[in-house]
Order: structure tokens, then C-alpha cells, then sequence
């Protein structure tokens, strides 16, 4: 079983890893898998590092912030790889009040690219409705059931946005065009469909740290959700070691 695990940020990846020490996995190594032009100034390449259990690995890879840097990071490790059986999108994220509490999971059962579309005079139009590709990617398998009972997750759908919500009347904007979600955050809807592209299944997990709405920094708590995170991946491998792609 090999399992690659995209976080955004090298904060959220040191917390994945955090959660799979937790569980028994030694770290095997790491690899650059960027070239410098996917970097800023004085930017390092972002490492991909493995870890290891019982033949079973799981890799750990930051590859950015955004959809596009997410799509494009993913696929960049997935075609270095040794060979993926699962894709997982993990990190922080903001929650819809009254569905995802600071501190809590959510794992995804729709990944929604929610702001893929067009504006008009009568609101907003989804990509698929324009006829030029999709924008919801159907994720949870199996294997999302089971990591929704081991972690006491929310399950449900998880936006992907391009610039994150920090008023309240776009939050009642996306829960009226999505009365299912539960987190909004950067990257799902790209990982998803990098995986997609290798015939590969994926799901998204995250971590709450924030209310989706005005946007009010002191009311953060990224600490919270981080440890939130590592936990999460302390309890995950059992059930990724016992699941096979033919249950997906």
C-alpha cells in the first residue's frame, strides 16, 4: 500500500507526519519533487517525505497553496511516484457555523469547486452549467465511511474556493448553492482532480480553524486545528492498511 497526502503548507505537512509517528511509522527518507520554477524567490523545492510500517508507506507532500498549485503539485508527484493506491487532501480549513465547530473533522463526500463559473445578473453560473467541464468531484468510498466512524467526522461536502470567504453575505452566498456543506478551503477540488487523472481514488480531510464568514483573525485558532490534524493521522493507518483499491 502506497499513499500519497497533500497538504498545502509545511505546517500542516509536519502535522500529518506528527499523526503517523503516532501511529508506528518510521520516516524512510525524503525527495524534491518541484523544479524551481514552480518557486518564488529564494523559494526551496518542496520535499516530499515517506514514511514507513510493515512494507505499507505513506507520503507527505506540500505542494502549495491554491487549486492550480495543488493540481499541478499532485501530479507532479504522482508521476515521480513509485505508484499510488489512494490521493488524500488534508489541512485546515473554515467551517460553516452550526455544522463544523472549531476543532473538529470534516471529511468530504463532494469536493465543489465552488467559484469555477462565470458571474451574471442572475447570480452566479457553475462551469458544468456552461458546458465547459465539471466542477464537483465524488470522492467518498468505502474507505471515506470507515474514516468517517474512526475519527467522529462530519461527512458531507467540501468547497474549494480561490479566495477565502470573509464576509457573511457570501457565506450565505455558498450555503445557498451548497446547502450541504460543511468547509470551505484551497486545494481539494485540485488534488481530486489530479487523481482523477491517474485513475486514482482520493477524499479530502480538514481540520477546522476558522468560521467560514467574517473574516476575524482573533478568532482563529489554527493551533487547535493542527493538533486536531495530528491526531486524525495517528488513528487513519490501521484502516488504510487494511483496505484494498477494490473496496473503493
Amino acid at each position: 500500500m502506497r499513499i500519497l497526502v497533500v497538504t498545502a503548507v509545511a505546517a500542516e505537512a509536519d502535522s500529518v507526519a506528527a499523526g503517523l509517528a503516532l501511529a508506528g511509522y518510521a520516516r524512510l527518507g525524503e525527495e524534491r519533487v518541484r523544479s524551481t520554477l514552480f518557486q518564488g524567490p529564494g523559494d526551496a523545492p518542496a520535499p516530499l517525505a515517506r514514511y514507513g510500517r510493515a512494507g505499507h508507506e505513506i507520503h507527505v507532500y506540500p505542494a502549495g497553496v491554491g487549486p492550480a498549485a495543488a493540481a499541478a503539485g499532485t501530479s507532479l508527484a504522482l508521476g515521480r511516484g513509485p505508484g499510488y493506491d489512494l490521493v488524500v487532501s488534508a489541512g485546515i480549513g473554515g467551517g460553516f457555523p452550526g455544522v463544523a465547530p472549531l476543532g473538529s473533522l470534516v471529511v468530504s463526500s463532494l469536493i465543489v469547486a465552488a467559484d469555477l463559473g462565470a458571474g451574471s445578473p442572475e447570480g452566479f453560473i457553475p462551469v458544468t452549467e456552461l458546458g465547459f467541464g465539471r466542477d464537483e468531484v465524488h470522492v467518498l468510498g468505502s474507505l471515506g465511511r470507515h474514516a468517517v466512524r474512526a475519527l467522529g467526522a462530519a461527512c458531507g461536502t467540501i468547497l474549494t474556493v480561490t479566495t477565502a470567504t470573509g464576509t457573511a453575505e457570501r457565506a450565505a452566498e455558498l450555503l445557498a448553492r451548497h446547502p450541504r456543506a460543511l468547509a470551505e478551503a484551497m486545494e481539494g477540488f485540485g488534488v481530486a482532480e489530479a487523481a482523477d487523472q491517474y485513475g486514482l481514488p482520493a477524499f479530502e480531510i480538514r481540520a477546522i480553524s476558522n468560521e467560514v464568514g467574517p473574516r476575524d483573525r482573533s478568532a482563529w485558532r489554527i493551533g487547535d486545528a493542527l493538533a486536531a490534524l495530528t491526531e486524525a493521522f495517528g488513528k487513519l493507518p490501521p484502516l488504510w492498511e487494511s483496505w484494498t483499491t477494490r473496496e473503493h
